[in-house]
């Protein structure tokens, strides 16, 4: 049984929607029922009031559409079941109580729901009330759908939209009933998931291979039309579309070049917001290729299906009038900020910033020669990506075991810089240069901290190569380092390597200092602090949160630190 907060199916609905209601100022619960209503229903004297709900688990469905401009109330069963008469009448009631001019209950198509809600409407008109009901059946899946018909799935989530704006302008239940018919009849759903889901205290509702995601199954994970390997996000959409929209398939959407759409790319509950960025974009693009416009896109999470890691995509077709409904105003806590304007993938850019004179001028003689400082970094170049498999694996302590990868990455940026042109000779223009490489290309942590050495090193170097200026200039980078980066000489990083061979550095600043002995004793510091780090508590860093039992072995950054100093100082 998968693991969840909640652990037994009982009680979770009643629990979800009094959450739901203590967050919500303008929420109410009907007592006595798992009905939720609009705080001010004084406000829908004399307008038409809006019902719909279901079995909860597909949150923010139905509850978190409440509000002007949307919905008036909705009725919750428990998960994954329909809601009962005695509560969908008790709803009933009370809108029409309130003043109501007419009640429309907007009804996913399930059998649960249309026998629930369709025998509450009956006995509300018995009594006398104006009830009338629409039931959405958006789902593409199917090619030949059975005697139920096509099942209620996300796009009702935009009939509550268009229903809610038409109410709140005040249009009578004829009208809205009329449009929002319409407007249900231009609209097609399709779901795609990598996972089944599970009732709290259940297993799983069905089973899919690691490597198989499954096509057009519904919001309780009832079976789709397809199994199928699991496909990049481009190539998925481009399914998903192109099954929606099949001519051959009884319950497409029929799209012509064109046309304009309300899109709707839905997280059905376990799907990262990272894919979700990913699928909209994939969407908008193959839509655009189509000759679709897409006048609005909303994306995020509508109708779940409690944890599924899925996504389903919604096809509107608009005109003018159904953009304004979409776009009017609700307090519906659930319906997003969607901006006022046509989505495409093909915006101009921001043309990029023109880069500011360098301060740095050409000091071309005042420091070592060019090819002297090209054997220098291909030494420096040739240790890293010979370590690199080293480094990776005394990083696996840490967690991440990347650390090779990032110095390789470096060192192979550094080589391409070179074989581009020479390196400059002077030392400032040199560390600058370097640093400018290192930031745009060896990526991670370790990229920001050394382009801050070299950056920092560099204007110590202004002007300057003495010897005395070389230890200025690791000192100035050293600083840097632990005022952005926040670490300290022992706290078990890079910086233990370089504090050590600068606290070497420092005796030539003393005149008559032997500047071999001197590198030679620096390197020394270095290669020591490396492997005094092995037996340190990280207090820096990603090793940081590894309980210091597991780091065997020495930091990586240090390690790594220490040889480049040795490729240079050699």
């Amino acid at each position: 049984i998968p693991k969840k907060l909640v652990t037994t199916v009982s009680g979770c609905a009643d629990d979800a929607v009094a959450g739901l209601v203590a967050c919500n100022p303008g929420l109410r619960l009907l007592q006595g029922h798992r009905v939720v209503l609009r705080d001010d229903l004084s406000a829908i004297r004399g307008r038409v009031a809006l019902l719909s709900g279901g079995g909860s688990g597909h949150e923010p469905a139905h509850a978190g559409y409440i509000g002007k401009g949307m919905l008036t109330g909705v009725v919750a069963g428990a998960v994954f079941a329909s809601p009962s008469v005695g509560s969908v009448l008790a709803a009933i009631r009370a809108v029409a109580q309130a003043g109501a001019a007419g009640i429309l209950l907007i009804v996913k198509n399930y059998t649960g729901d249309r026998l629930n809600f369709g025998m509450a409407l009956e006995r509300a008109r018995a009594e006398g009330a104006d009830v009338r009901m629409v039931v959405v059946g958006d789902d593409c899946a199917f090619a030949t759908p059975g005697k139920a018909g096509r099942r209620g799935i996300c796009g009702t989530v935009l009939i509550h939209k268009v229903a809610g704006a038409l109410a709140e302008a005040g249009a009578s239940l004829d009208e809205i009933v009329e449009k929002v018919t319409a407007a249900a009849k231009v609209m097609g759903t399709l779901g795609l998931s990598l996972s089944p889901c599970s009732i709290p205290g259940s297993k799983p509702s069905f089973q899919l291979a690691e490597d198989e995601m499954e096509l057009g199954l519904g919001i309780h994970g009832e079976a789709g039309v397809r199994r199928m390997k699991v496909l990049p996000a481009d190539k998925a959409v481009e399914t998903m579309l192109k099954h929606m929209t099949d001519p051959s398939n009884a319950s497409h959407l029929s799209l012509t070049p064109g046309s304009s759409v309300v899109l709707v790319v839905n997280n059905l509950g376990g799907l990262s917001c990272l894919e979700m960025g990913i699928v909209a974009g994939a969407a908008v693009r193959c839509l655009e290729s189509r000759d679709i416009r897409v006048a609005r896109a909303l994306v995020g999470s509508f109708m779940t299906a409690l944890e599924m890691a899925g996504v389903s995509l919604t096809l509107m077709l608009v005109d003018d009038e159904l953009v304004r409904l979409i776009d009017a105003k609700t307090t519906a806590m659930a319906w997003p900020y969607v901006p006022v304007g046509p989505v495409t993938t093909r915006r101009e850019k921001v043309p990029a910033p023109r880069e500011g004179p360098r301060k740095l001028q050409d000091e071309t003689g005042t420091g070592p020669g060019t090819a002297r400082v090209q054997r220098i970094l291909e030494r420096v170049c040739r240790t890293l990506l010979d370590m690199q498999d080293k480094l990776n694996e005394l990083d696996r302590g840490a967690g991440d075991g990347d650390c090779g990868h990032t110095h390789a990455r470096a060192a192979q940026a550094i080589q391409a810089w070179m074989s581009s042109r020479p390196p400059p000779a002077a030392p400032a223009q040199l560390l600058s240069s370097l640093a400018d490489v290192l930031l745009e290309q060896m990526g991670g942590s370790s990229g920001v901290l050394y382009g801050l050495f070299l950056t920092t090193a560099a204007q110590s170097l202004q002007g300057r190569s003495d010897s005395a200026a070389w230890a200025d200039a690791m000192d100035a980078g050293i600083e840097a380092m632990q005022r952005y980066g926040g670490a300290a000489p022992g706290d078990r990083t890079m910086l233990d390597s370089l504090w050590a061979a600068a606290q070497t550095l420092r005796s030539l600043r003393s005149p008559g200092a032997d500047l071999l002995k001197v590198l030679a004793a620096a390197v020394q510091s270095a290669e020591a602090a490396a492997e005094a780090t092995r037996h340190m508590e990280a207090g820096a860093g990603r090793a940081s949160y590894i309980r210091s039992s597991r780091l065997e072995q020495p930091d990586p950054g240090a390690v790594a630190v220490a040889a480049v100093l040795g490729a240079v100082l050699q």
